[in-house]
């Protein structure tokens, strides 16, 4: 390959340099796909993307979708904004999960771009799906196997963290409940490679089961696989853009700059039914 990156931990992540995003080659774009494949998340710093060039750029990684809650900016129904003013307390999504697991074909990508930024903190976690099943013991490989799950848009945790952007900009169309039933194991549909498929944020119970029920191993799935030696952190700089694939990817913004602003743009790509 001829990009130069660099990885950003042992276990994913990786920050490719040298490349201006909104004039990229076809060529750069499809290596570019490849490292991510390879890595789960990619970043760049340094990008000029007003928000006409951040939706052409999404375009060519896949087909930018709407966010089931809260509206696009001006002009731009597919860019959402992920902010936090200086006077609220909750980060928008600040909570380990894969975004919107609850619809039944959740994105395959997420784009996120960075706009004004805070003086320090606002980074952001991602952890490795892929790593945290290839690394269950047989027997819970074993025991997952054809287990499903439901996945909710309503659990109390992460309903509070989108509470201030509904508060201001919700749709008008935006349902009170979404969920849908995945795979606790999914299978990559580019890479062939299988994920584990659960979330804190997201993951109410097993299909067929109670909440009382699921609950302890959901939560062994869920701690397991935020394990630090599986995760990257990135730290954001104005212009950073984060592109991660959110069939094998949590991520998690850490909430931790209290009285400042932060203002990012974010993209989600259509994907495909988990299996």
């Amino acid at each position: 390959m001829s990009i130069q990156y660099t990885p950003l931990s042992g276990a994913i992540g990786a920050e490719i340099q040298g490349i201006d995003l909104a004039r990229a080659t076809d060529a750069e774009i499809a290596e570019i796909r490849q490292i991510w494949l390879a890595h789960n998340v990619v970043f760049f710093r340094g990008q000029t993307l007003p928000p006409a060039d951040f939706l052409a750029l999404a375009r060519r990684f896949g087909e930018p979708i709407e966010y089931p809650f809260v509206k696009g900016i001006d002009g731009f129904a597919e860019i959402i904004p992920v902010l936090k003013l200086p006077h609220e307390k909750v980060n928008f999504g600040g909570i380990w999960h894969s975004d919107t697991t609850y619809l039944e074909q959740p994105p395959a990508a997420t784009m996120l771009v960075a706009r004004e930024i805070p003086s320090h903190g606002g980074d952001t976690l991602f952890a490795n799906m892929t790593l945290a099943y290839e690394t269950l013991s047989p027997g819970m490989k074993q025991l997952l196997e054809g287990l499903r799950y439901i996945s909710s848009s309503a659990k109390a945790d992460v309903s509070r963290t989108r509470e201030d952007r509904i508060k201001d900009s919700k749709r008008d169309d935006a349902k009170t409940l979404y969920e849908a039933s995945h795979p606790v194991v999914r299978t990559h549909p580019e890479t062939g490679r299988k994920a584990l498929y659960v979330n804190v944020a997201h993951a109410l119970r097993f299909e067929n089961m109670t909440v009382e029920e699921s609950a302890p191993l959901l939560d062994y799935l869920c701690q397991h696989a935020i394990r630090p030696e599986y995760t990257c952190r990135f730290r954001w700089t104005p212009g950073a853009l984060a592109l991660w694939d959110n069939r094998c990817t949590l991520h998690n913004p850490v909430n931790d700059y209290h009285g400042q602003l932060r203002s990012m743009h974010r993209i989600t790509l259509a994907g495909d039914r988990p299996t």
